[in-house]
């Protein structure tokens, strides 16, 4: 099934605008707030990154379409709040209202301080982790990309292997080790640690007519999106 939000190398969709580098970071003053909000969020730690970027795939497709970037970041957090239990549908309908209390929330120690923001954004969320086995693949190495280009764990899940490289063969360039499995994680299926790799691939393997045939683009895929070529 085509996922709405796997667009890369389809046509129609315009030209992608890289800005200036002189362009403000944020086109809109609410942009800034869009990120703030998700950030805190997340904090409170009732969902994964992984979760976070499945609840963006998972919006309507007529939403997902006509959304513009932010408008699917706060889409997404709300079904979030919704789903974990965090928020209400009332609550949110009831935004900048008077609740009629005052208790506080029972996540409230959670809470991402300002004072602590700088920090914690440093600090990041690292996803590497030990490896179980041995990796199967080796610098060099010829691979290639399993198709179709889905979740094995979650019929219709979470996965970063994008469509476009499905069934392409490529050489993998660098080994990572090991790191979390996003096709698991995003799913409360735990960690599943695998080992990653940088895999590059040929223009000509990926589209039939690319506009630099010489080009290769490089993908970093976990061990089970991979079969030897």
């Amino acid at each position: 099934m085509s996922r709405i939000h796997d667009m890369g190398g389809r046509f129609g969709h315009g030209p992608v605008d890289p800005g200036r580098p002189d362009d403000p970071v944020f086109a809109a003053d609410w942009h800034a707030r869009a990120l703030a909000v998700t950030l805190a969020a997340g904090a409170l730690g009732q969902w994964t990154l992984d979760a976070s970027r499945h609840a963006r795939e998972r919006l309507a497709p007529r939403d997902y379409l006509t959304f513009s970037y932010y408008e699917k970041w706060l889409a997404a957090l709300a079904d979030l709040l919704v789903e974990t239990g965090v928020l209400t549908q009332e609550d949110l309908a009831a935004a900048g209202r008077n609740s009629g209390t005052d208790a506080p929330h029972p996540l409230s120690a959670k809470k991402l301080k300002a004072e602590d923001v700088a920090r914690v954004l440093a600090r990041g969320g690292p996803a590497d982790r030990p490896c179980p086995a041995e990796p199967a693949f080796t610098t060099g190495q010829k691979v290639r990309a399993r198709r179709p280009a889905e979740n094995h764990l979650v019929a219709g899940g979470h996965t970063r292997l994008p469509d476009y490289a499905a069934g392409a063969t490529g050489r993998i360039i660098r080994v990572h080790g090991c790191h979390v499995l996003p096709d698991s994680n995003a799913h409360g299926l735990g960690e599943a640690p695998e080992p990653l790799y940088t895999v590059a691939f040929p223009a000509s393997r990926l589209w039939a007519h690319p506009e630099n045939p010489r080009d290769e683009v490089t993908l970093d895929l976990w061990q089970s999106y991979l079969e030897p070529a």
